[in-house]
Parts: C-alpha cells; sequence; structure tokens
C-alpha cells in the first residue's frame, strides 16, 4: 500500500504556489477592474442621456402681442445643451412622450403645461386675481425607474436644473416688467418673481410597490444567470460522474462508475440533454420562489415562465459548451463572460449611457444587459415587442446556435485528432485491466480505512486504463 504524500511536500512544490497564484491574481484584478471600473464615475462618463423635453404651451396676449414662453424655455434649454452631451434633449409632444417613457427608452421628461404663458405673464398683470386665487406658473419633471432607478435619477437631476435654471432667466425678465411700472411692487413679490416657477416631481411610468424600485428585473435577470451557471457545473460533474470519469464523496465514502469510453461530441450531447430538463424546473422554481412566495409584481406569467426557461438553458448550455472546449479553464472563462463582464455592462444599474465607452461596447453583446431588458419589457412594460422583449429573443436565438456550432465544432475537431479525455485501450489484455481497475474503484465503501485503500487502488489503477 503507498504511503500518503507529506503535507509538507505538497505545500513545497512550486507549480501549485506558481499555478494557483496567478489564477488568484488574475481573477482578483479582472474582477476589480471590470466592477468598480464600470460603475466608478457615471456622472464624468454619462453621454446622451435621452430626456423628453415637452412644450405644451398654447401660449398668451400679453403687452398686444401673443407670446409663448413654453419656446423660450426649450430654446434656452436647447442653447444651453451644446456645449454638454451629457443629456439628450429630445422635443416631443407630450403623448409621444409617454410612449416612449412606457417601453423605457427615456429616463425621464421635462413637461411645460398648456397654460404656462398665461400663469407667467398674470404675475406682472396690471390687475392681477385675488391673492390666492391665480395659480403659480409650474412645469413637472417626470421620472421613469422603470427604466433604471440611478438613470431616472440622473434625468431627474437634470431636467430640475434646467427647470430652476428657465425660472431664473423668465424671473430676471419679470422683474425688468415690474420695474417699468409706476407702482412699486413689495419686496416679497419681487422675491416671488425672481425664481416664479414651482419645479413638481412626478412619477412619469409608475412600477409596483414590490418591483424593487425598478430594479426587480435586474435581480430576476441575475437570479436566471446564476442558475444557468451552476445547473451547467451540476450537470458536467454528474455527467462525467455517470461515464465513470470522476468519483463521488459522499463524506468519507467514496463511489466511483466503470469507466465508459464515449466521444466528446457524445458526452456534450447528453450534458445538453440533461440541462434542457434541468432547465424546465429551475426554471419554473424561480418564478413560483419570486412571483408565488415573495409575491413580486409580475404580468404575464406564462410568457415570463417560457422566458425563464429559456434563459437558464441558453446560459447553461453556452458554459457547457465553454467547459467541453476549455476543460476546468472554461468554468473560469464562464464566469468572466456571464458575470465579470455582464454585470457592469447590463445597464441595470448604472444606465449604458453612464459607462465607459469599453462598457458601452460590451453592453452590445453581453447576455445579462439583453436578458435584462427583456423582463423590464415583461415586468415594466406589458410585453411589448419593442420595449427589449423581441432584441432579448433574437439574441437568445444567436446565442444559443452560437453555444451549439462552437461546443461540437470543437469537441469534434478533438474527436478526430484522437484526443480522448482517457485513451481507448487497443489490446485485449489493457481492456480487461482497465475494466477490473474501474471495477475495483466502483462501489461504497463501509468504512474511513476501507475507503482510503479503495480511492488509492483506484487512483493507481488509473494510468494502466490510460
Amino acid at each position: 500500500m503507498p504511503q500518503p504524500t507529506p503535507t509538507s511536500s505538497v505545500l513545497r512544490r512550486p507549480q501549485l504556489w506558481i499555478g494557483t497564484g496567478l489564477i488568484a491574481a488574475v481573477v482578483s484584478m479582472l474582477f476589480a477592474l471590470l466592477y468598480v471600473g464600470g460603475n466608478v464615475n457615471p456622472k464624468g462618463n454619462l453621454r446622451d442621456l435621452p430626456v423628453a423635453l415637452v412644450n405644451a404651451d398654447r401660449g398668451a396676449d400679453a403687452g398686444g402681442r401673443h407670446v409663448n414662453l413654453g419656446e423660450q424655455v426649450v430654446s434656452g434649454i436647447q442653447k444651453a445643451a451644446k456645449g454638454d452631451k451629457s443629456i439628450d434633449w429630445q422635443v416631443v409632444s407630450r403623448e409621444e412622450a409617454d410612449k416612449r417613457l412606457g417601453k423605457g427608452k427615456l429616463f425621464g421628461a421635462l413637461v411645460i403645461p398648456d397654460d404656462f404663458s398665461t400663469t407667467v405673464t398674470g404675475l406682472t398683470a396690471p390687475q392681477p386675481a385675488p391673492q390666492g386665487k391665480a395659480a403659480p406658473p409650474t412645469l413637472t419633471v417626470l421620472t421613469n425607474q422603470a427604466a433604471g432607478s440611478i438613470g431616472s435619477s440622473m434625468a431627474s437631476q437634470a431636467a430640475q436644473k434646467a427647470a430652476h435654471s428657465a425660472s431664473g432667466q423668465l424671473g430676471q425678465e419679470l422683474l425688468k416688467q415690474a420695474g417699468s411700472q409706476k407702482t412699486p411692487l413689495p419686496t416679497a413679490a419681487q422675491l416671488k418673481l425672481a425664481d416664479p416657477v414651482t419645479v413638481t416631481v412626478a412619477d412619469g411610468h409608475p412600477v409596483g410597490p414590490r418591483s424593487a424600485m425598478g430594479l426587480s428585473a435586474f435581480y430576476y435577470a441575475l437570479v436566471l444567470v446564476v442558475c444557468g451557471m451552476l445547473g451547467a457545473n451540476v450537470v458536467n460533474s454528474q455527467v462525467d460522474t455517470a461515464l465513470g470519469y470522476l468519483h463521488t464523496d459522499f463524506g468519507p465514502f467514496r463511489k466511483r462508475e466503470p469507466v465508459r469510453h464515449t466521444s466528446r461530441v457524445r458526452t456534450l450531447a447528453i450534458g445538453m440533454a440533461l440541462m434542457l430538463g434541468l432547465s424546465l424546473v429551475m426554471g419554473t422554481l424561480v418564478e413560483v420562489a419570486t412571483v408565488g412566495i415573495l409575491d413580486m409584481d409580475a404580468s404575464h406569467l406564462g410568457l415570463l415562465w417560457l422566458y425563464s426557461v429559456a434563459t437558464i438553458a441558453v446560459v447553461g448550455i453556452g458554459s457547457l459548451a465553454l467547459f467541453a472546449a476549455f476543460g476546468t479553464p472554461g468554468m473560469l472563462l464562464a464566469t468572466i463572460v456571464f458575470v465579470a463582464m455582464a454585470v457592469p455592462s447590463s445597464g441595470a444599474t448604472v444606465p449604458v449611457q453612464a459607462l465607459p465607452g469599453f462598457f458601452r461596447a460590451l453592453a452590445e453583446f453581453e447576455p445579462l444587459r439583453q436578458i435584462t431588458e427583456g423582463l423590464r419589457s415583461l415586468l415594466y412594460y406589458g410585453a411589448q415587442a419593442d420595449a427589449g422583449l423581441t432584441r432579448a429573443w433574437v439574441s437568445m436565438g444567436v446565442a444559443l446556435v452560437a453555444a451549439l456550432l462552437f461546443g461540437f465544432a470543437v469537441t469534434r475537431l478533438y474527436d478526430r485528432r484522437g484526443l480522448h479525455r482517457i485513451p481507448r485501450p487497443e489490446t485485449g489484455t489493457e481492456t480487461g485491466t482497465a475494466e477490473a481497475g474501474a471495477g475495483t474503484a466502483a462501489g461504497v465503501d463501509t468504512a474511513a480505512a476501507s475507503s482510503a485503500e479503495a480511492s488509492e487502488s483506484s487512483e493507481a489503477t488509473a494510468p494502466a486504463t490510460s
């Protein structure tokens, strides 16, 4: 019976420290750069955040001429925005603004009401309405948490800043007009004229109270991605165990099945078929847990179930393709693709318009962004196709085809070149030895000592098998 290897001799191996250290260094540096790098300076990276500018003002007659102060406000905002590319002010009607807010195409809006000119000019009218009866001029800022809480907050801040700036400019004009009148205004009235507009904030597209303030789509998407990756890991290990490539430990006991020589293509096909079956179970349970137990706000439950199952299946199949092509490093690569690069480029917390250029490029094809956009459509926008759902389904289909082509192309290449996971025996003697060795390693030991002997025996027989 071979003597156990001393722990100190294992720890003295340079290869162990160098290999493990390099992997740990790459992972820690990569995750830090990606996670923090994508979100460290959203205001500094902000470019072209879409915000609507709605002018519903009908205008008013003042001083013998017709004026439209709403147009003046719009012109002033557009002029100020020429040197600032952070906000994309889109001048649209109120109907169009509501439509875009309801599809997640806008993060907010600034609305000028239809009586804006009337209420502003009424402040300096020769015979003002009785105190308390005249309505003050208002500008309304609409938010859209369904498009992302941080993006909505940025849009709200920009719109409120523009509204207060417009109020200050109108105040200067009103003070000039008041100064030309014979009767001087009291100090309180002058202060009111200096900043005449009241800015109100309202929800442009309300979300349910159990929607995590517009973040439930992101959390749900992240759960689906993690389920797909973890499911692929489970499938990969269970298939290898069933084929005899790996042993299974139950506490101090070890079990190993006889080795079944199977091509890499067939092994990948078995894993993908098993992943499809598990996706039905996992997708169902995710929806039951979130909607049924946690009472998350959701509609279109049938479509949500189908979307959940499909997402888990595609992520799992993609992960299995990476495992089959790269082996153990494929697990790290899957984590980088589906988590490390996906989360900061998803646009779920920090909007894509506030990400650095590198992450904006990633957002065009990284799966988590497409998955989140589809879920926003399902959870917040009535499952509208052009609210991100169509793009999500198309991206999912493209990813599935790419994973199948890549996975089976690589495994077929390995098989054709004879790069089997366990080299096949060429003679009858070797075949008998391999089968005997596999049989010796199979079964569950009944004591820790016999378990150790069986483990060492199977490990010693493995070279003969190959």
